[in-house]
């Protein structure tokens, strides 16, 4: 029988602490590793004993070369929640070793946060999404800073500006020398920036086409190949989410909670999880209020009680929940239409008690009154829009 290498690793950029253990030869001990020739020697020199050996760390940024080391020498990598173990920290002394102690600690006792970790190839359909979006980012801003050449020579063209007619009156301009060489430089830098964002356009498209969950979810309105990969990727798989709060929660759109006895008081939205997503979720909601009436009835409904950002901050959970649901239905948004957005409606006396009853395996209770999407879902009124803060 191969025996276990065990290690807790307290990780940073230049170096990690590791506290490990063998049951094998039974030798405990400490080592601080340096980035990276001493930790790759050390990984190698345990990896010849023939144990199976698995490691544990917080989770981090700047450790791509060290889960590809692991990977390639075939061993048992554990990322941890650092917030969760974080709480299981009893003394109020904090070192690397005793940082590396603890979490080799939580593995042999099988108290270990472990979390879902994405796939090589899910990490680097992420990288793209990550490029083309700071490359829009750098063009908005050459493209703003062109806008204030013009207004400060009285030429106020909007999105015509960026029409032939448009640029070549910007370039007509006459402009004091250095200003002259901003506005050539922001427009050299512009030709440059937008081949390689529609390049990127094209393989964006590409892959989309060869992912059916993407090409699911981006029947939903507002929702393009852009919104629809970002959420894919982030959220992995649906089964992880018991129901759509704990999605909400995910992505930081669910409000902080501070309360304590009878008084309850909840905060902003979290802005915990992905920053790209949420981005996109938002600008995602906008366009579907624009273009569905029920939507922007909600969305103005709420905009006039609690103000236009928390209305969109609303509208983008709203969002993710019912593409959460045809994610985990299997359904579009024509089916998401028929079956979970009417039910109880004359024109759909099918909807959502009957496929409840199936998928439950008990009926649905009914609802008095006006049925709300959350309550054909199982969950409660805190699972929609209501009550969150901007």
């Amino acid at each position: 029988m191969r025996g276990i290498f065990e290690g807790g690793c307290d990780y940073h950029p230049g170096f990690q602490q590791i506290a490990f253990v063998s049951t094998d030869t039974g030798k405990v001990g400490e080592r601080r590793l340096e980035h990276t020739e001493e930790a790759e020697q050390f990984y190698r020199e345990v990896g010849k004993h023939g144990e199976v050996v698995r490691v544990g760390m917080e989770a981090s940024g700047h450790a791509r070369w060290f889960e590809r080391l692991l990977h390639n020498m075939q061993f048992e990598l554990w990322i941890g929640d650092a917030a969760e173990i974080r709480t299981k920290r009893v003394r109020k002394q904090k070192t690397d070793r005793q940082d590396a102690q603890l979490i080799l600690q939580l593995m042999l006792e099988n108290r270990f946060p472990r979390i879902w970790v994405p796939d090589a190839e899910n990490r680097d359909l992420r990288q793209l999404l990550w490029h083309r979006h700071r490359l829009v980012q750098m063009r908005t801003r050459v493209m703003n800073q062109l806008h204030v050449v013009a207004l400060n020579e009285g030429l106020r063209r909007k999105k015509a500006l960026w029409r032939p007619e448009g640029r070549a009156e910007l370039q007509a301009l006459s402009l004091a020398p250095w200003a002259g060489r901003r506005r050539q430089d922001l427009l050299d830098l512009l030709d440059r920036l937008t081949p390689k964002i529609h390049e990127l356009n094209g393989k964006l498209e590409q892959i989309v086409e060869r992912r059916p969950v993407t090409r699911q979810l981006s029947t939903h309105p507002g929702v393009g190949p852009l919104t629809a990969l970002a959420f894919e990727l982030v959220i992995g798989t649906p089964e992880r989410f018991a129901c759509a709060k704990q999605i909400a929660s995910y992505v930081g759109l669910a409000p902080s909670e501070e309360s304590s006895g009878d008084r309850r008081r909840l905060g902003h939205i979290s802005k915990q999880g992905n920053v790209l997503l949420r981005f996109l979720l938002v600008e995602a909601a906008q366009v579907t209020v624009r273009s569905d009436a029920q939507w922007r009835s909600q969305f103005f409904h709420l905009a006039m009680r609690r103000g236009r950002k928390i209305a969109k901050v609303a509208m983008a959970r709203k969002l993710a929940v019912e593409l959460y649901w045809m994610w985990r239905r299997g359904w579009d948004y024509r089916q998401m239409q028929q079956l979970g957005s009417h039910a109880g409606e004359p024109e759909n006396p099918h909807g959502v008690q009957s496929i409840t009853a199936v998928m439950i395996g008990h009926p649905a209770p009914l609802h008095r009154g006006v049925r709300t999407r959350n309550h054909d879902r199982g969950c409660d009124r805190r699972d929609g829009w209501v009550g969150l803060s901007s």
